[in-house]
């Protein structure tokens, strides 16, 4: 995972440069209700390093961060449908204001370049076409878990399921 993010945040020097201001401090990703059921995860506790880059503190993890997210992993399933359906997390941040900032500007505008990774392995033609089916396939996923999460919210005690007696109809569908 530290090796994924580093590249996508070296492929960006502005990343990097921002990252830079930081050197030394330490955040911690907390994923809280992760499921007993699930292998634990390790301590996702990191360092920023002189370079604007990330390198893991594996065992050593701090007792003290200078930020840390805590984000609700009781459902991880849920959790990871809704970010590839384009939604974000809800982060609960506690520490430092400036790094946090720092940490939600790359969340929201560092994108892993795909194609151009793949590009450097398989050639430009090819890494094209595998880059157009994926965006096919990622943009049919997102409209599916949108329906589908907008059926569940329908569904759902306090939604708009309607009267359990009146049919449910479809969308232009007039009555007989």
């Amino acid at each position: 995972m530290t090796l994924l993010l580093n590249h996508v945040l070296a492929s960006e020097p502005v990343a990097t440069r921002r990252l830079h201001l930081h050197a030394g401090r330490r955040l911690r990703l907390q994923l809280d209700g992760w499921p007993v059921l699930l292998p634990p995860l390790p301590d996702l506790s990191f360092l920023v390093t002189p370079a604007g880059l990330l390198e893991w503190c594996g065992a050593e993890a701090p007792a003290e961060v200078d930020l840390r997210l805590r984000l609700d992993a009781s459902n991880p399933a849920l959790m990871l449908a809704r970010m590839a359906a384009g939604e974000q997390p809800q982060v609960d941040l506690q520490g430092d204001a400036q790094f946090a900032a720092d940490l939600s500007w790359l969340a929201d505008n560092l994108r892993w370049d795909v194609q151009d990774d793949l590009e450097r392995l398989v050639g430009r033609a090819p890494a094209h076409e595998i880059a157009r089916i994926a965006r096919g396939l990622a943009a049919g996923l997102r409209q599916t878990l949108r329906g589908v999460s907008g059926l569940a919210a329908r569904g759902a005690p306090g939604g708009s399921a309607g009267d359990a007696s009146e049919p449910q109809r479809a969308p232009g569908h007039a009555p007989r």
